[in-house]
């Protein structure tokens, strides 16, 4: 094989290992999967107790939303792709559910406060579902609802100080009434599969 092959060959399989250890990593961050529905999780509790505040200023608790169904995606208002594309779905699902909609509450959890305040969410927000609440808070709120749902996040520095993403666990959770775990969708799911998810549960 040449020095060329040979090199091009390494550049694949180390971009292979990559890929497999991220996913690798996510989910063993979440604990494994088991069968329900969109891939329940096996033996570990999703969900739990928040305090945070939404885009009008307002503090909310988890606790108030109980007697709804919640769907919850954690993401950040500079998210370029997954996190747009995530609400954008939750929204037209809704929208198609109709009247039936009205019983589920869209929710949206940074994990980028130091950058997402109150305003910017409220700007943010008003890209998507009128109903959103889009909930933010200091660092140490918003870390215990996002380890709550089990969900991974780490910036990743850009050339500045102020410059950074955010990796981060990607999924829609659709929880209770009683604000249990009931199952979850990937981040690019169809707004069809959303709705066609939450109509089992309404």
């Amino acid at each position: 094989m040449s020095p060329i092959a040979r090199r091009g060959l390494l550049v694949f399989a180390t971009g292979a290992l990559l890929i497999v250890a991220a996913i690798v990593a996510d989910y063993a961050w979440l604990g494994g999967f088991s069968g329900r529905d969109e891939g329940g999780f096996a033996g570990i509790r999703i969900g739990g107790p928040f305090t945070l505040v939404d885009q009008n200023g307002t503090t909310r608790h988890d606790s108030d939303f109980r007697g709804e169904l919640m769907l919850v995606y954690f993401g950040y208002t500079y998210c370029p792709d997954a996190c747009p594309t995530a609400l954008q779905a939750m929204s037209t699902a809704l929208d198609d559910l109709g009247d039936a909609g009205k019983a589920v509450q869209p929710i949206f959890i940074t994990v980028d406060p130091e950058r997402d305040t109150v305003q910017q969410m409220k700007l943010y927000a008003g890209n998507f579902h009128p109903r959103l609440i889009a909930l933010t808070g200091t660092v140490e709120q918003t870390t215990a609802a996002a380890r709550a749902y089990r969900i991974y996040f780490e910036k990743v520095k850009g050339s500045g100080s102020d410059d950074y993403t955010v990796d981060h666990s990607s999924f829609i959770f659709l929880m209770g009434r009683d604000g249990q775990y009931l199952t979850h969708l990937p981040s690019d799911a169809s707004p069809d599969r959303i709705a066609s998810i939450i109509k089992k549960y309404l």
